[in-house]
């Protein structure tokens, strides 16, 4: 028998393997642990308060955790979950604590820029939406989903391209879903010359501006409505 004839395809197989293997060697698994202490804060909370049902929920990064939202939504029914730094993964990893417990009627949620920002594909934003969705349906099926389109900013331009193909895969999983919207804020955070209007971000050029909410809140507040 001719070893040779096995040797070549061998070696190919075996140099694909490692490969693969050193590329999920190389993607650090998703440290979870990291919002304990904030998730734990939010339980509290609700121990001290009650847990408030059938309102209004909004969970995310950063830009849902700094929203005043009793100011920009005076008497509606609120609550905010918001974790900076969070990624989609994060909010549905905890769903169970800080948005399922709570029934809302409506969930709007605003991630993909921490996720984007760590180097996740939009394919990859879109499929975590996608169990997003998945999670919170399965316990309440009847309970409406917006999704807050990524925002354009100016520190994070340069991820421009990328973040409007997630925000276009999102949009299509939302139009194909009566129970799911998505609120656009990308046009409305652009000036004239096509890239983030400065006034709507403090100097980090990443978080936002009185300026900035306003222009969400108009977004929205179409999908208020609990009906």
């Amino acid at each position: 028998m001719n070893l040779n004839l096995f040797s070549r395809p061998l070696v190919l197989a075996l140099f694909t393997l490692l490969t693969i293997s050193s590329h999920a060697a190389e993607k650090p698994e998703h440290n979870f642990e990291r919002w304990e202490k904030s998730i734990s804060q939010f339980e509290k909370q609700d121990q001290e308060q009650g847990v408030k049902q059938g309102g209004i929920l909004f969970v995310g990064s950063s830009s849902i955790r700094m929203w005043d939202l009793d100011k920009y939504f005076p008497g509606q029914s609120v609550l905010n979950r918001g974790f900076g730094g969070s990624e989609i993964v994060d909010s549905t990893h905890f769903a169970d604590r800080i948005v399922i417990k709570h029934q809302p009627k409506v969930i709007f949620l605003y991630a993909g820029d921490n996720d984007l920002a760590r180097k996740k594909t939009a394919e990859e934003v879109s499929a975590d939406f996608k169990k997003f969705v998945a999670k919170v349906h399965k316990s309440l099926p009847e309970t409406r989903i917006v999704f807050i389109a990524i925002k354009p900013s100016i520190s994070r331009w340069k991820l421009a391209d990328t973040i409007q193909q997630a925000n276009k895969l999102i949009a299509a999983q939302c139009a194909k879903n009566e129970l799911l919207e998505f609120a656009d804020v990308w046009e409305p955070m652009l000036g004239e010359d096509g890239k983030p209007r400065p006034e709507l971000f403090k100097s980090d050029g990443l978080h936002m501006e009185h300026a900035g909410y306003l222009i969400w809140k108009k977004a929205v507040t179409p999908y208020m409505d609990q009906k």
